[in-house]
């Protein structure tokens, strides 16, 4: 088939959004590929449907267990075959995925970085027929980037495993100095960069300082019919906005990844079908909803960089029709952004006792517990150790960026049975048990190709069919699992911790001070830049953000709260740059009178220069002493 026809039949689209065919044949061409697509550009075609072209399976690597999960089930229901394999799954279950990508049942296969380093991984690569290596979230890779993974630093080690293969790069954010670093780390063969422009022309970007944010949240939804999201920093603050905006109304509900599975998938799948108008949320929602006609996002918190803002700020308006962007801060954000990021770092000493402490926790013998999957109970550890329930969260994510262990959401994961007994063993056992000789046939009957791989069942379902009570059901799992007649996954849907690799001595783990300290400066210059943003009331919010992203000489949007102030000045672009042009040399070199400053402005009528000096001392670009004399700040 053609890319066109496969576009078509497994995606219904009949064409390609700009970039990506180019990408697509780039890949195909065998040439290592870095695709730098904005949020909503639709990466994940990118490397699907070439995956499809050709003979052989694509290799995906993802950071987020939660994403491949949904990209998986999503290939699934177009009746492309795909499969993910994370920390803390079942030995067997493993052993059939690597088996069914060896015998080119799988077309794509989704893992985590840290999977990617074991030797049993690399082995199984090395008698499979890789088409393309897809790396998502490949500002990873880079310690410039904004959520540096040292797992992904091990990326291009199995290049030599799979010779020939092309790499194709996706990140919806990064900075021209890690656009470099992500091609030098992944060992590219030659610079190839496709970028579309980060400009959102639909997507108006509007900053307020405000001390009732709430009630000036509730005139912008007045104004800005449709979808909206409205992010929040913690769990607390989700439930009091949202019930704060039902009091006023609004169809709202909120969202956060503490709340059981079940109800996270209610919520999301209510808002998407717009059966509630708002959700209110921290970031952990929004990663891989496709919900094309988001009308509205308002951040409520500072965010801790530009390239989160920009990606949060740009899941509205993918429609390409007009959507707004709001961002609503006071002066004691910056305070608390600046006092969270502190927090995010803590103490060397202090991460290494809680790596212990889980250890203890866990009951682990160093050089054990390797890929060892547990519920866990934040609140709880700490509790038992007096520490700070954010101390523990913040060093648990640190430990996870070094790829030692790993704090999953809690995500539903249903139970899960395997019979990997031959058929003569089956029969003997069911012969020389009697008593559960009709539990053993009613899960045959029950669950079609429980004897070649895992399949997902309910235990209320299967003891309603089987006449047994739950508990009995559960006791002879167990027991058959004993007797290694089957394997067992019990249901979880529990935040868990997975120990990555086997538990260190705290004495060997190292985290170097000046890496540390290397990182900490980074995320405050990111965080700096994100109060700037939020701060400079005088340049085109969109100009600015297309600006970090290294891209200058931009045109002014228009449509900002900077360019709508300054278009009531009724000043065009090219008569406010010419009177910039001609009294901001006036006004660096000594304070000026107004009489000063329109003589310094020429033939330019004297009406427009008042109006324009007066807009840049409302933005504080221009200062006025007591002497009513301006200057150039």
């Amino acid at each position: 088939m053609t890319l066109h026809q496969i576009l078509l039949k497994h995606w219904g689209f009949s064409s390609f959004r700009p970039l990506q065919e180019e990408i697509i044949q780039s890949v195909l061409d065998g040439k290592d590929t870095l695709a730098l697509l904005p949020t909503g550009g639709g990466k994940s075609l990118c490397f699907q449907v070439p995956a499809l072209a050709r003979e052989g399976i694509c290799l995906v690597i993802s950071p987020l267990i939660a994403l491949m999960k949904d990209q998986v089930d999503n290939l699934k229901k177009r009746g492309i075959p795909a499969a993910a394999i994370y920390s803390g799954m079942h030995p067997d279950e493993i052993d059939i995925i690597l088996g069914n990508c060896r015998y080119g049942e799988i077309k794509l296969l989704y893992i985590s970085p840290e999977r990617l380093a074991t030797d049993n991984m690399r082995a199984a690569l090395r008698l499979m027929k890789i088409n393309l290596l897809a790396v998502d979230e490949a500002h990873c890779i880079s310690q410039w980037g904004y959520d540096f993974r040292p797992p992904y630093l091990r990326i291009a080690e199995i290049r030599q495993l799979i010779p020939g293969t092309p790499v194709l790069a996706l990140t919806a954010t990064a900075t021209a100095v890690v656009v470099k670093d992500i091609q030098r780390k992944l060992e590219f063969k030659k610079e190839n960069l496709f970028q579309k422009s980060f400009e959102r022309k639909n997507l108006s970007y509007l900053v307020f300082r405000e001390e009732d944010k709430l009630k000036r949240l509730v005139t912008i939804l007045a104004k800005v019919k449709g979808p909206a999201i409205i992010y929040v920093r913690n769990r607390r603050q989700t439930k009091e906005i949202a019930e704060f905006l039902q009091k006023k109304g609004h169809s709202a509900d909120f969202y956060h990844a503490g709340l059981d599975p079940k109800t996270r998938g209610q919520r999301q799948s209510a808002w998407i079908n717009e059966e509630r108008r708002v959700i209110v949320s921290t970031n952990a929602f929004g990663m891989g909803i496709d919900k094309p006609n988001v009308r509205l996002v308002v951040h409520l918190d500072l965010p801790d960089s530009i390239e989160a803002y920009f990606q949060e700020a740009g899941r509205a308006g993918r429609d390409e029709k007009r959507a707004y962007a709001v961002l609503l801060y006071e002066t004691a954000d910056i305070l608390d952004s600046r006092h969270n990021l502190e927090l995010s770092y803590p103490e060397l000493k202090t991460i290494r006792d809680v790596y212990q402490a889980l250890g203890n926790y866990f009951q682990i013998p160093v050089g054990l517990g390797k890929d060892l999957r547990a519920d866990f109970d934040l609140s709880a550890f700490a509790g038992q150790y007096n520490l700070p329930p954010v101390t523990v969260f913040n060093c648990l994510r640190f430990l996870e960026k070094e790829g030692l262990v790993m704090l999953t959401d809690g995500f539903h994961n249903p139970s899960k049975v395997y019979l990997k007994a031959t058929k003569e063993e089956l029969y003997r056992f069911q012969v020389e048990h009697e008593p559960l000789d009709h539990f053993i046939k009613t899960m045959l009957r029950s669950y079609g190709g429980i004897l070649s791989g895992f399949v997902t069942f309910s235990e209320p379902e299967l003891a309603r069919r089987s006449g047994l009570t739950i508990d009995k059901v559960v006791s002879n799992l167990h027991y058959l699992a004993k007797v290694q007649l089957l394997d067992y996954i019990p249901l979880t849907d529990k935040p868990q911790v997975i120990f990555i690799r086997e538990r260190l001595n705290t004495a060997d783990l190292t985290i170097s001070p000046e890496h540390y300290q290397d990182r900490l400066k980074d995320s405050e210059k990111r965080l700096e830049k994100m109060i700037a943003y939020a701060e400079v009331p005088n340049k085109c919010r969109s100009q600015a953000l297309l600006a970090y992203f290294g891209e200058c000489n931009t045109r002014r949007c228009g449509t900002c709260d900077v360019c709508i102030g300054r278009n009531k000045v009724n000043l065009n672009e090219m008569e406010f740059n010419n009177i910039i042009a001609r009294i901001k040399p006036l006004l660096k070199d000594h304070p000026c009178s107004m009489e000063e400053i329109i003589h310094g402005a020429g033939t330019i009528p004297d009406e427009k220069v008042i109006r324009a000096t007066a807009w840049l001392v409302d933005t504080g670009k221009i200062l006025m002493d007591k002497e009513r004399k301006y200057r150039w700040k």
